[in-house]
């Protein structure tokens, strides 16, 4: 369609009575391009379309760069073409759109239409009755009575053979907790376990893939190994394997939540159930062309039966954050920083958002280790003041406080500052060597061990360390000694008499002159 011809058939839809939004989408442009066509009269936008026709584009210099690439690699994608141009032009300044429009119009003109690789399926046969349970989440925008947007969670399950149907909604994200009391709830519903569920890669419910050796979020395996239950969970890049859920999840969106009025979490549910009975779960299925209710009532009976229920209750957060090796976690998109020295291996925090604030704890049920206000940016490092490295303290006040430990601080300053003169570059390492060795132990040995190392000149902290370890050798203490006496030793019996009469066998140095001569 030709400028002109846009031009013509916007003022039509609207005249017809059709929004803004509607004739935009209607027409498959978008909104600042149907504002900029409506800014025009007609002889204004025919004047433009003239000058359009004349005007040299910013890409025109470099249009056999692009159209060699284009058609040596017809599968390149447009922002691929302003990388390369980037790489090689570093001036150059051009936005993402231009480059997109350009490359689209080389496409058309030149015939080259964009190659892809399209992923090919084969259809999978239904799995046995009881087998499997497939779970993910979804979230909507959903209107309420007084024309506000609010925001709302769900998490679906589905019976892979009868295609029977569960999902409960929440009003505000989902924690670890939730997502257990929801299986429990599924578990009720479907009046039994299957033997297998199948997950996508939620972070409430996995923290690594780890080669297929998966490490569930703590609280989430605990729960599992309670219910004995088989877990799944999908490769990235690979949604495919539970592509049932994924059409759930998508007619739950369409079928239940668009252009439904929200009043409440409680009467949403409840609205929910009643869709899953007379809709979702009673409707003839278009692929196995039954009622997934009718199948049910087969499929329950191979589930593992359902004993008693897990309560679930507790009042804290049970949101899981595996802390990162620069002390940091992410929520949201962001990073916010908890106190220095939190990170180890696979160590995770528990968080909670409340009134605008992100909430840290060690555990579960607290301490409280990090507060941060919300960021509703992207990419962002939201750090306290508090979590970065106290740089004011220099070296000179970590030997102050070191040398504070020892009775004789002016002999041990002294000692410190000669380290620090050998070993300048790792005089920070020195002093904690030293500082970790003395923290614990008798006042009589760090002095002593400072005195043995002044007296002999050994000013490196292994040093010292094994000179406190060497004195304590000398004078251990009477725990020690009654650690040594309590021991019992086991005297032979008449069993092992023969070792007293064994002889070793002595040979002559003769031999051995013989062997090295070569003689034997």
């Amino acid at each position: 369609m030709c400028k002109f011809d846009m031009y013509t058939k916007i003022n039509q839809l609207l005249e017809l009575g059709f929004s803004k939004s509607q004739t935009a989408k209607k027409l498959g442009i978008s909104r600042p391009t149907l504002y900029k066509y409506l800014s025009f009269e007609p002889k204004e936008m025919l004047d433009w379309i003239d000058s359009t026709k004349t005007r040299k584009k910013k890409l025109d210099p470099y249009k056999e760069l692009i159209l060699n690439w284009l058609k040596e690699h017809p599968d390149m994608t447009a922002a691929q073409v302003e990388d390369w141009l980037k790489e090689r032009y570093p001036d150059l300044n051009v936005s993402e759109s231009t480059v997109r429009n350009y490359v689209r119009q080389l496409r058309i003109m030149y015939e080259i239409p964009k190659e892809n690789n399209p992923r090919e399926y084969e259809a999978i046969p239904d799995l046995p009755m009881g087998e499997q349970v497939q779970v993910d989440f979804g979230q909507t925008v959903q209107e309420t009575p007084e024309g506000k947007k609010v925001k709302l969670y769900f998490i679906a399950f589905v019976l892979s053979n009868s295609r029977y149907k569960y999902k409960e909604w929440l009003d505000r994200p989902f924690t670890t907790r939730d997502v257990i009391r929801c299986h429990e709830n599924a578990f009720e519903w479907f009046e039994g376990i299957p033997r297998e569920v199948v997950y996508d890669q939620d972070s409430l419910i996995l923290v690594s893939e780890n080669g297929g050796d998966l490490i569930l979020t703590g609280e989430f395996e605990a729960y599992r190994r309670e219910r004995g239950l088989k877990v799944r969970v999908c490769r990235k890049g690979d949604p495919e394997s539970k592509g049932k859920i994924e059409n759930v999840v998508g007619y739950i969106k369409n079928n239940f939540a668009k252009h439904r009025i929200f009043i409440n979490i409680d009467q949403w549910n409840e609205a929910g159930w009643d869709w899953l009975n007379r809709t979702a779960n009673y409707k003839i299925h278009n692929t196995t062309k039954k009622r997934p209710v009718e199948v049910f009532q087969e499929e329950k009976k191979y589930l593992r039966p359902l004993t008693k229920k897990i309560n679930i209750s507790s009042p804290y957060s049970s949101i899981t954050r595996v802390v990162r090796k620069d002390n940091t976690i992410r929520y949201k998109s962001n990073r916010y920083s908890v106190p220095l020295g939190t990170y180890n291996k696979q160590k995770e925090v528990y968080v909670t958002e409340s009134k605008g604030y992100l909430f840290i704890y060690e555990k579960a049920d607290g301490p409280l280790i990090a507060k941060h206000k919300i960021c509703h940016e992207k990419g962002k490092l939201i750090q306290d003041s508090q979590h970065r490295r106290d740089r004011s303290k220099g070296i000179d006040e970590f030997i102050k406080h070191v040398s504070s430990y020892f009775s004789d601080q002016e002999q041990a300053n002294v000692y410190l500052n000669t380290i620090r003169k050998e070993k300048p570059r790792y005089i920070r390492d020195q002093l904690q060597i030293i500082l970790r060795n003395i923290k614990s132990e008798d006042q009589s040995f760090i002095d002593q061990a400072l005195t043995e190392c002044i007296n002999r000149g050994l000013y490196c902290a292994t040093d010292f360390a094994d000179m406190i370890k060497y004195l304590k050798g000398l004078h251990p203490s009477a725990s020690d000694e009654k650690e040594r006496s309590s021991r019992k030793i086991n005297l032979l019996d008449h069993h092992s008499h023969f070792l007293y009469e064994t002889n070793t066998q002595i040979r002559d140095i003769g031999e051995y002159i013989a062997v090295l001569e070569g003689r034997q």
